[in-house]
């Protein structure tokens, strides 16, 4: 048996599991890592500016490509803590992403060693799995299992721990040997699939709730099959958007508070029966669980048990992997419609189609300052239905996601759950690095931009091109929309006279010229009929000089986007769309 110190035998699992993609900072604790790494010579490596950063570049990674698995690499102590806001945002959202931190000798734990802390302990509720390896031997056990159990059930984050003394080891190890655990996912019964599909048959106004799980499970074209066979509308979650194309047909939009569609919530409300595949229902898309539920008949399927029933009792409840459902069901249905028993959906989904071109919200504002529904306006225009967007947080997310459009799985990138500030531009970095080949534009607030700013650097530094819209209204937007109930507009003002920039006008920090300092480029827009320059110029900037472009749109200090408590009370707070000249880029409109 070969004989080789416990971090070669790690790296070279690695290799073996497919998880090739690291992005960190290396440290005195971890080094030895990073010297496994350089000898292995087949593990990429991004060096972040913040190990924050580094982790949701990880999760981004993770995201852009099915079966990718992003890793973060840093010390325990401060790297360490510094990763559990991305460990939370990668559990939130079901994202296994590995974080391996390098600790203090074994000899010295407990014993206040420098930068040496229980990372373990403050990491396991927000991973599946998060260990101190105490011995070398136990090293190729322990990445054996992560890699299970961050694929396994609902996936997620794990996090190993290495004292330095445990990395250096000696340890027999042959990576030939090695072979990655089988999976064994639950899988829905035939009874259990006949059962739900008999609840959708008997609505007149049925729909299904296509979640993350269908995207995770690479399951998104038998949904499309299984949808187009029975004639039922799709209504994607957030982390679902995408398993549809919007263009589709029987795409019936999102629903919920903030992140949906006036057309969607008003096709949720008219319906009888849903069936929901591998979604959470979360709170934004349901509101109040009453109102939800009120007069509808419900099927849930979900990979893990402890979904079902969470928040409310469906009439039947099914713990199954998405793919395992969708194929199987797809199988009863086409029986049925060989055998006629399918029922006639016509009238329900032109009423639904029709919903589409009549419940709009207004975008086609002329007004200077700009106001934001212009601007996702004219990101319609310019970016084509292969861009990947990536998001966050705020009123730029809940408005992107209201105005915005998605065509394909994995090409709208976002931190649902969690939804910490910061995350977009290290997570575009993320997604750049897995899909060099295709366009990728972030999208954030200013308070979202300016949180983790300086792993611009990095995409500098990399050649990671993206586009970075950042809609600039020198306030904490969400939070002063929310602050209204209290009415009061208390520290949430970015704004202040930057004496640096004479042409800030208030607004504060001057993004182009932090962008500019950082390696890149950027642009600033104050007219609305400039956007459409301003986002082509940005695309063709990124391809050119390989490095992110920062796009600032200055808008509105005040806009209130739509949102509210309950489905069937959504204020609107701007002027409704009124013809296809009020919106031109609503999908109803487009080719």
């Amino acid at each position: 048996m070969p004989r080789m110190r416990a971090v070669d035998a790690a790296v070279a699992i690695l290799e073996k599991e497919g998880a090739t993609q690291t992005f960190g900072l290396p440290g005195a604790a971890i080094n030895p890592f990073y010297d496994a790494m350089r000898k292995h010579g087949g593990i990429g490596h991004v060096l972040a500016r913040h190990v924050e950063g580094a982790s949701h570049m990880a999760d981004g990674y993770t995201r852009a490509v099915a079966s990718n698995i992003g890793i973060c690499i840093g010390t325990s102590g401060p790297a360490g803590t510094d990763m559990i806001t991305g460990l939370y945002a990668a559990s939130a959202d079901s994202v296994p992403i590995l974080c391996i931190t390098g600790q203090a000798p074994v000899a010295k734990l407990d014993k206040e060693d420098f930068q040496a802390v229980d990372i373990a302990a403050i990491a396991a509720p927000v991973t599946k799995m998060a260990k101190t390896v105490l011995e070398g031997s136990q090293v190729p056990g322990v990445f054996q299992e992560a890699f299970h159990l961050m694929r396994s059930g609902r996936p997620g984050p794990v996090l190993i721990d290495l004292p330095i003394d445990v990395q250096m080891t000696e340890i027999e190890f042959a990576p030939d040997l090695y072979e990655p655990l089988p999976l064994a996912p639950p899988k829905a019964t035939r009874a259990q699939v006949e059962r739900a599909l008999d609840l959708l048959a008997f609505g007149d106004k049925p729909l299904i709730i296509a979640g993350g799980g269908i995207i995770n499970a690479c399951a998104e074209d038998l949904l499309v099959e299984l949808a187009e066979l029975l004639d039922v509308p799709v209504v994607p979650t957030l982390m679902g958007w995408g398993a549809i194309g919007d263009d589709h047909r029987l795409a019936a939009g999102m629903v919920g508070l903030q992140t949906s569609h006036r057309y969607g919530n008003a096709t949720f409300l008219e319906s009888d029966v849903v069936l929901g595949v591998g979604n959470r229902w979360a709170n934004r898309h349901t509101g109040g669980v009453e109102g939800y539920t009120k007069g509808r008949r419900f099927a849930h399927v979900d990979i893990a048990p402890t979904q079902i029933g969470r928040i409310f009792d469906p009439e039947v409840g099914i713990v199954s992997d998405a793919k395992a459902f969708l194929e199987l069901a797809l199988q009863v249905a086409r029986e049925r419609a060989e055998a006629g028993a399918l029922a006639d959906r016509t009238e329900w989904v032109e009423q639904t189609a029709a919903r589409k071109k009549e419940l709009l919200r207004k975008t086609n504002f002329t007004e200077i300052p700009i106001k934001p529904q212009r601007v996702y306006q004219e990101m319609n225009q310019v970016f084509d239905k292969d861009t990947v967007y990536v998001t966050t947080i705020g009123l730029s997310q809940i408005a992107g996601a209201q105005f915005l459009h998605v065509y394909k799985p994995r090409h709208w990138v976002n931190a649902g759950q969690a939804g910490p500030l910061g995350w977009t531009g290290p997570a575009a970095l993320g997604v750049a690095t897995a899909r060099p080949e295709v366009p990728v534009v972030a999208l954030s607030g200013d308070y979202d931009f300016q949180f983790m700013m300086e792993e611009l650097a990095v995409g500098a530094q990399h050649h990671l091109p993206y586009v970075h819209v950042v809609v600039n209204n020198a306030y904490l937007g969400l939070i002063r929309q929310s602050q209204r109930a209290f009415e009061m507009d208390y520290q949430v003002s970015l704004a202040f006279d930057n004496i640096n920039a004479k042409d800030s006008d208030g607004y504060g920090v001057d993004h182009v010229a932090v962008a500019e300092a950082l390696g890149c480029k950027a642009l600033r827009v104050r007219d609305p009929e400039y956007l459409v320059e301003a986002f082509g110029k940005a695309k063709s900037m990124a391809q050119e000089f390989r490095v992110p472009v920062v796009v600032e749109v200055i808008l509105e200090r005040v806009t209130n986007i739509s949102m509210g408590v309950q489905l069937e009370g959504v204020n609107e707070f701007e002027e409704l769309s009124l013809s296809t000249e009020d919106s031109p880029t609503a999908s109803a409109f487009l080719d």
